[in-house]
């Protein structure tokens, strides 16, 4: 088989049939949907846009009506989501490796594939309005090379082309084809599902990465309980699954939602909510505490600590290195009116300059990302294996850093959004080794916050402590790993001396 199902980025390649600038558009079919996504897809290509930002203003901008961009959102996520797969597809159908084909092109083909195979599009709609898309962007040789392609995928059923481009294949490697993830993806969940001795769960994860995820909302403390908003908006509002703030969105926009128009309720998976509120739970709150949250762009979970600093009488700082994430912040926790600082510093930095002075640090690490996949789907094909060495590095100095930044005998949750083992257990494993942190015994804790009573968490014993992992597949939350880390108290002060020698911003 051709690389084509990789789904790694292309350089613009000529089509022998581009339009020239002096050519007219041709044809007037393209419904306002799928122009927006394809759009959109050209944006994520060309610009490295990210689709859940971007497509709401390109929906809001063409004026769509609620039928009309909830195809526009199916027909982009759904074709970022498979992106991988029906590449392999139209690289079987044409006789080319889609390196080859022009990249708005292959955009178009890939939204028509999206639409034969895995929508109720009628095959001559699909069809023609991929062939009317082609005329705009290029020439009638393109919407010709558009109508032979896509007619010829029209002909099968999408279980048998993949039958037909996964034969003679490696099991991991069809899987990959399938499910529509690079192959070091497929390696990195099969190797964090077999820690837990859960590797014949590979493809129910990689399944739930294709799935389009409900809307999740947290309650934020010291406004309206979670039971209250679901009484208050009954049409709109379900009982979440594992967070006892959370609640799930059954119908509409969530801005339809008083209190999260108005800011006391937020948009926020529920594995967020639930890795925040085991920080809290870890040990009592007592009045007057400092906490950090040093990573704390956008804000989602900054909030959630700003909301329970006021209930808990603790006061928070909200540091962010980037300034504009820093604004985005700012503007999280604005309508709250709560004790927050918010600072603009490196974490490693912000540490050395205040060691010692928090009694608890979330630590939202930076990461790959691959516990989102299904609400940022372009992600699987943006990031590469070769990203995680770099983010590992900037990860073990920022955990180093929140050691230092925390008090003895204060604690540190440890979180990424990925289940990416290098990410995870081997920078807290060297955290330990480094500091003589203790590990709490997060599973626990999290079991004791969550509002589910059988919440399955996977066994990942680490010194006298565990680890835990959340999956999509599973709890129904995006990939969030947590590991809460107690200081060493101020008897094995030398150990935190040498690891702020070792912290370099």
């Amino acid at each position: 088989m051709s690389p084509a199902g990789a789904g790694g980025r292309r350089g613009n390649r000529p089509y022998e049939g581009r339009r020239r600038p002096d050519q007219p558009p041709v044809g007037r079919g393209v419904t306002r949907s799928r122009q927006v996504a394809f759009e959109v897809l050209r944006a994520v290509d060309d610009d490295d846009a990210y689709a859940n930002l971007l497509l709401p203003h390109r929906i809001a901008a063409a004026r769509l009506a609620p039928s009309d961009a909830g195809l526009a959102t199916e027909l982009t996520y759904g074709t970022l989501r498979r992106r991988g797969t029906y590449d392999a597809i139209i690289a079987e159908a044409s006789g080319r490796d889609v390196r080859d084909i022009d990249p708005p092109i292959l955009d178009v083909l890939r939204l028509g594939t999206h639409q034969l195979l895995s929508m109720r599009t009628p095959s001559h709609a699909a069809v023609n309005e991929s062939v009317e898309q082609a005329a705009r962007i290029a020439s009638r040789g393109a919407s010709g090379f558009v109508n032979a392609v896509l007619r010829k995928i029209s002909r099968t059923e999408l279980d048998a082309w993949l039958d037909e481009i996964t034969a003679g294949m490696s099991d991991e490697r069809a899987l990959a084809v399938r499910h529509s993830h690079p192959d070091w993806i497929v390696r990195a969940l099969r190797d964090s599902l077999a820690a837990e001795d859960r590797a014949d769960e590979l493809e129910a994860s990689l399944s739930a990465d294709n799935d389009s995820p409900a809307v999740s909302i947290v309650s934020l403390p010291g406004f309206d309980s979670p039971a209250r908003l679901v009484e208050s908006n009954p049409e709109l509002l379900e009982p979440g699954r594992v967070s006892p703030r959370g609640l799930t969105l059954a119908s509409g926009d969530p801005s339809w939602v008083p209190q999260v128009k108005a800011g006391r309720a937020r948009v926020q998976d529920e594995g967020s909510q639930l890795v925040t509120l085991a920080l809290l739970d870890a040990k009592p709150v007592a009045p007057g505490e400092r906490w950090l949250d040093m990573c704390a762009g956008p804000g989602g979970k900054a909030a959630l600590l700003a909301a329970s600093a006021t209930d808990l009488q603790a006061k928070l700082t909200a540091n962010e290195l980037v300034p504009a994430r820093a604004g985005l912040v700012r503007s999280a926790l604005a309508p709250l009116a709560a004790p927050v600082t918010v600072t603009n510093e490196d974490g490693r930095a912000f540490a050395e300059t205040h060691p010692g002075s928090f009694d608890r640090v979330l630590l939202d690490a930076p990461c790959t990302g691959l516990g989102a996949l299904r609400r940022r789907p372009e992600a699987r094909w943006r990031k590469q294996s070769s990203d995680v060495s770099e983010l590992v590095e900037l990860q073990e100095q920022l955990l180093e850093a929140a050691l230092v930044a925390v008090k003895p005998g204060g604690i540190v949750a440890y979180v990424t959004c990925s289940p990416h083992q290098a990410e995870t257990t081997a920078v807290v494993r060297r955290a330990v080794r480094l500091s003589g942190a203790q590990v709490l015994d997060a599973a626990s804790i999290v079991a004791r916050v969550s509002s589910a009573s059988d919440l399955d968490l996977g066994h990942r014993p680490l010194g006298d402590g565990t680890l835990v992992q959340l999956w999509p597949h599973r709890h129904g939350t995006d990939a969030m790993f947590l590991a809460l880390l107690r200081r060493p108290p101020e008897s094995d002060q030398a150990r935190q001396d040498a690891a702020t020698r070792r912290i370099a911003p």
